[in-house]
């Protein structure tokens, strides 16, 4: 079976099922695990390209998407040449990744019709389904069965850890930098299994715009930065780079010492089996156990780092 998996939650699991061999085409952001690279990367965006911020995405993003212009491109003759038998993609956001109708022209074209399965989730246990039914789909039911198992019984371990908490701790969440955007779908869920409240998103709806103002009103006790698809060293470097984004957050995080920035793209923004590690890290961060040291490459302090990027700007 040769399967194109352009969701890079999608990808994952087709390698957590033992079947990264199969894969004849992946998307730009399907980078982990290892075993899933050699695989020829299919779809590209049509912006970001010279790492602009975050503002400059935001403009391009939406003149591409009032222009009725399309934000990916297909390398349609090497999808046709690779003959895929099943195709993942999804139609949660058309901003994150490619929909069905980019590929529509495309799977026209192929000699025969692939089986396509389209995936939509808005919550963790949306998530694990789509385990489920990916690895139905990829023949695998019996792995993909077992590891949906394993997900939900961590999740379980999670919240049983969190269940005595009386007074949760008030948590933010921003997904963007600028403009600020409050994050939504499956976040809010997370933060409440790892013993927190979410005084921003809505459990299972999009993520939405917001203000420092409205940071501020509701009075989070932690703040965490998790820019869609940004690994942590993108978020600082774009958080040292002087500008009015820079000097924005600098005057808004005064006075607030609990900040964090953390994997996003790893942990947070990806519907994928890692959402559940994205649990276990906010539970360690909004319940920290003395003994454990919070792992860097997950998630950093912010508090200090904005105060000296201030003073060099």
């Amino acid at each position: 079976m040769n399967i194109c998996s352009f969701v890079p939650g999608a990808t994952e699991v087709i390698a957590a099922l033992g079947l990264a061999d199969r894969l004849v085409g992946i998307s730009h952001e399907c980078d982990f695990p290892l075993s899933v690279r050699h695989a020829p990367i299919l779809i590209e965006p049509t912006i970001g390209h010279g790492k602009p911020s975050s503002e400059e995405i935001d403009q391009e993003v939406k003149a591409l998407v009032a222009a009725g212009r399309p934000l990916y491109r297909l390398d349609e003759q090497a999808f046709l040449d690779a003959q895929p038998d099943l195709i993942l993609t999804q139609d949660l956001c058309d901003v994150c990744a490619v929909t069905p109708d980019h590929l529509a022209r495309a799977i026209q074209l192929l000699p025969s019709p692939p089986r396509v399965v389209t995936l939509n989730p808005a919550t963790l246990e949306d998530m694990i389904r789509d385990v489920e039914r990916i690895a139905q789909a990829a023949e695998r039911l019996s792995e993909g069965q077992e590891l949906a198992r394993k997900l939900r019984s961590r999740l379980d371990a999670v919240l049983a850890r969190n269940l005595s908490e009386q007074d949760r701790v008030r948590v933010a969440c921003l997904e963007w930098l600028d403009p600020l955007y409050a994050a939504g779908h499956w976040v809010p869920e997370m933060v409440r299994l790892a013993g927190g409240l979410d005084v921003l998103g809505k459990n299972g709806s999009p993520s939405r715009e917001t203000t420092w103002e409205e940071v501020a009103a509701a009075q989070p006790d932690i703040l965490f930065v998790m820019p869609c698809g940004y690994s942590i060293e993108r978020t600082m470097q774009e958080l040292a780079r002087p500008g009015q984004t820079q000097k924005e957050w600098a005057r808004a995080l005064v006075g607030w010492p609990n900040t964090y920035i953390v994997e996003a793209a790893s942990y947070f923004s990806r519907p994928g089996p890692r959402l559940v590690d994205g649990v276990e890290l906010l539970a360690s961060i909004i319940h920290p156990n003395p003994a454990t040291t919070l792992d860097s490459t997950k998630a950093q302090p912010l508090i200090t780092t904005i105060f000296t990027m201030e003073a060099r700007s």
